[in-house]
């Protein structure tokens, strides 16, 4: 993290910046702690650099909105957002010094903890899971108990463990199973070559939905589908989008400490933004440089204010007993080929709950709704192609 003078950005410029970042970015060198962590009295931004492990889109609406509506400047600092693509994993970047926080989903970084990585969930953004296996309504394919011998579609990048977590906890043989790895898209389930595709909630399936059935030439609906939700019909579900910050600089410098709450602060506004304001959230994130449509843009935003609202404990606070249930199913899990996620408990330093209490108590101070226990989604109605 570095001072700046500068106190913001034009959504064209910011946009240029992650553009020119996803193109050549994985150095650029670690990043300095300031020294002091709200500017002092000089009126200075502090730079922090937030690494997504995707490219812009609704997924991240928070991030975006906080930037939008000044949330991270109020408290004292200037975010830039660097996108991904798969070209950048989040917690290699994180651990390397490259950024200063990063999204991704936990059973990943668990990974990456083993293999010595020395990173700390600070804020458990998604509190459910988004991933769907979808089939055929014909295919006989209507729980995990029916993945045994089938082509199961996942996008790898560890995107697959919920699988096999899942097929764990019902005592299949995942060696039994042929992983088809799929492009983000659905084009090869709907060709034929999957039996059982993955799919996000504000996705894939999605896409789905905005595909015209070429028997009715109509949009295919809800229906046509097996839908299985690793959330709501297994125990395999495992917890996804986080924020994780630097162990070591956490424990050891104090202005990177402050900085995690301030920025945490800023991004449960972000989030509530969005909640409250879906239609606006998705249209910044089209501002960003989204490739999706505005109708995909809207679901994408609206399913996930699914995963996120209402929190009975607060946006952001990590459950024990589904961080548990995470990290047994990372235990549990065998891959297609006999390969374990992890083979041991992570360490306690993996999560903490510690900054984002300290957020949500100011920002409840504040006014801030940060439950969300009123929440309700919204109606979107998919148009061809996302449109």
């Amino acid at each position: 993290m570095k001072h700046s003078t500068r106190r913001g950005f034009a959504a064209g410029a910011f946009a240029l910046s992650a553009a020119l970042l996803l193109a050549g970015c994985a150095g650029g060198g670690g990043t300095d702690s300031p020294d002091d962590a709200d500017g002092g009295d000089t009126g200075e931004l502090t730079e922090v650099k937030l690494q997504l492990q995707w490219l812009p889109q609704a997924q991240f609406a928070g991030y975006f909105a906080a930037v939008d509506q000044g949330f991270f400047e109020e408290e004292g600092l200037e975010v830039e957002i660097i996108p991904s693509g798969g070209d950048i994993v989040p917690q290699d970047a994180l651990a390397n010094g490259d950024v200063d926080f990063a999204i991704a989903w936990v059973p990943k970084v668990l990974g990456s903890i083993e293999a010595g990585a020395n990173l700390t969930d600070i804020a458990q953004i998604f509190q459910r899971s988004g991933t769907l296996q979808v089939s055929w309504a014909d295919s006989g394919i209507e729980s995990v108990a029916d993945f045994e011998g089938k082509r199961i579609g996942s996008w790898g990048f560890g995107n697959e463990w919920e699988i096999f977590a899942a097929m764990a906890a019902e005592g299949l043989d995942s060696t039994t199973v042929q992983i088809i790895t799929q492009d983000f898209n659905m084009n090869a389930f709907l060709q034929g070559d999957i039996d059982a595709a993955q799919a996000m909630t504000y996705n894939e399936y999605a896409q789905l939905l905005e595909t015209v059935n070429p028997e009715t030439e109509e949009l295919y609906q809800p229906e046509d589908f097996n839908v299985i939700s690793y959330q709501d019909d297994t125990t395999g579900a495992m917890l996804q989008d986080a924020i994780w910050a630097d162990t070591e600089r956490l424990e050891s410098d104090d202005a990177y400490a402050e900085t995690a709450v301030k920025f945490l602060k800023a991004v449960v506004k972000g989030w509530a933004f969005a909640r409250d304001n879906p239609e606006d959230a998705a249209d910044i994130t089209l501002g960003q440089g989204s490739g999706w449509g505005p109708s995909h843009e809207l679901w994408m935003m609206n399913e996930t204010n699914k995963l996120i609202w209402p929190s009975a404990g607060g946006i952001g606070i990590i459950d024990e007993a589904a961080w548990q249930q995470t990290v047994d199913g990372a235990l549990a899990a065998v891959n297609e080929t006999g390969a374990h996620l992890i083979t041991e408990e992570p360490p306690a330093t993996a999560w903490s709950n510690e900054y984002i209490q300290q957020a949500l108590d100011e920002l409840e101070e504040e006014g801030v709704d940060v439950t969300g226990e009123g929440f309700s989604p919204i109606d979107v109605e998919l148009q061809e192609g996302g449109q």
